[in-house]
């Protein structure tokens, strides 16, 4: 099937030698000139690929080019102007427009089967990547849920068996430790699911209803899912009294600090040290939270392996999936900050996100 290309032009002799070149080259093409029929004939037609005269009375190119980059119907089609402007800042504004390319008057028949060629290339790549996307993230979701729902029956009655076989000393203490290890591992799949799904949400261009945060209440709910974490671990948390105000997504801020803060407990010290903080960057009108661990320090090179996902800060240390760090950058870039560490080998580590200040 031919792919369908839209020219705009309201020069009848170019329309005429663009559309016949076209048209040998194995094209089907579609004519419009002025830029409201190109609108009307993009809107039902859907080309493939449009070729926009800049120039033209009434509606110029550029300003047909805003309202098709602004329909849902029409903003994905490619657009390649052809203009006389040898100017950068009408180029420039084309670009910033959504324009995919330029072609230059005289127009070079060569130049321009090229350069539609490979525009169509990137298009059809764009769309079955996009296609590709919606049936792993259907697949993924799908999966999650046959998985959860048996793993959600395992969960239950590991814990309710450990929970009676404590209370009524029913098996001795192998069998127990046995059932223990059933317990925690079910737990641990059932963190790795939640997890992906996660790190999948994070990656869809999903609409976020950001609030003003009480940071305070969101760290409390952190330690209320980690309570048993920090109790075995005996850790000391160490969190101050306020902190700056942000607008932000909270259920993702309490995954971020949920996840430094979990780091802290599995590689601090014997027992764990953390403290939290806020510092407000005043040059970038950020806040910068931090959470700093005891742990023994990381060098530069572990450092620089930190956010890749399924890297974990120790391998010899504590077993986990290494999705965590990932999954924080992921949401941090969601939410126009960004992600570091300051360590040193043997001066613990301070994990640090940025988000915009309220």
């Amino acid at each position: 099937m031919s792919d369908t290309l839209l020219i705009v032009d309201d020069i009848p002799a170019n329309i005429s030698v663009l559309t016949n070149f076209l048209k040998n080259a194995g094209f089907k093409v579609l004519v419009a000139q002025n830029g409201k029929r190109a609108i009307q004939k993009a809107e039902y037609a859907a080309p493939d690929l449009i070729l926009l005269d800049v120039m033209m009375p009434e509606m110029d190119g550029f300003e047909a080019c805003r309202i098709l980059k602004s329909q849902d119907s029409t903003k994905k089609i490619p657009i390649i102007f052809m203009t006389a402007l040898a100017d950068t800042v009408d180029k420039v504004k084309g670009f910033e427009l959504g324009a995919a390319d330029y072609i230059t008057k005289p127009i070079q028949q060569e130049e321009v089967l090229a350069r539609i060629n490979a525009h169509l290339n990137l298009y059809k790549l764009q769309q079955n990547l996009q296609v590709c996307n919606l049936q792993l993230d259907a697949f993924s979701r799908t999966v999650a849920h046959d998985l959860k729902n048996p793993l959600n029956t395992v969960i239950g009655y590991a814990d309710e068996l450990v929970e009676i076989c404590s209370e009524e000393n029913l098996l001795n203490a192998d069998l127990r430790s046995q059932l223990d290890l059933v317990a925690k591992a079910s737990h641990k799949m059932e963190d790795i699911i939640n997890s992906l799904l996660l790190f999948a949400r994070t990656t869809k261009d999903e609409f976020l209803d950001k609030q003003p945060l009480d940071m305070s209440e969101i760290i409390q709910q952190v330690q209320e899912r980690l309570v048993y974490a920090i109790e075995d671990s005996k850790a000391e948390i160490i969190i101050p009294d306020n902190f700056p105000t942000v607008i932000s997504y909270a259920p993702w801020v309490e995954e971020i600090l949920a996840n430094y803060i979990s780091n802290g407990l599995k590689y601090g010290g014997s027992p764990p040290k953390i403290e939290l903080g806020a510092d407000i960057l005043e040059d970038d009108n950020m806040i910068c939270f931090w959470v700093q661990d005891n742990g023994q320090g990381l060098s530069e090179e572990a450092q620089a392996k930190l956010f890749t996902p399924f890297t974990r800060l120790h391998q010899e240390r504590a077993e986990g999936h290494g999705l965590g760090l990932s999954i924080v950058q992921q949401i941090v870039e969601r939410l126009d900050g960004k992600v570091g560490i300051n360590s040193k080998i043997g001066q613990g580590s301070r994990f640090y996100f940025t988000l915009p200040k309220s």
